[in-house]
């Protein structure tokens, strides 16, 4: 499965029934449910990270995806918007974007 697959995934939930997917039930509770959700499993791989726990750290960074996915589609922003804004970013180094902020 690649992001896309996924967004286009948790896009289509959004019509869904809520009782019929965890992705429709986050939806429907709306955009700070969904950013709440995001920073649990963010602090979560954040966890694992620090423990060096390779197998977990996987597992919750699979969850950090997810939930910053459901998070975006929440506000309607595209996966495609995101990695645009990644791709201008690639005519300057980190360094010099990060100072122009």
């Amino acid at each position: 499965m690649t992001l896309d697959d996924l967004f286009a995934t948790i896009e289509a939930r959004k019509a869904a029934d809520p009782s019929s997917s965890w992705t429709a039930k986050l939806l429907a509770a709306g955009p700070e449910k969904c950013a709440e959700k995001f920073g649990e499993e963010a602090v979560e791989a954040i966890i694992e990270a620090v423990k060096g726990d390779r197998e977990r750290l996987t597992s919750e960074a699979a969850d950090v995806l997810y939930h910053l996915l459901v998070m975006l589609a929440s506000r309607d922003v595209t996966l495609d918007a995101v990695l645009e804004e990644l791709s201008s970013r690639t005519n300057q180094s980190g360094l010099a974007e990060k100072a122009s902020r």
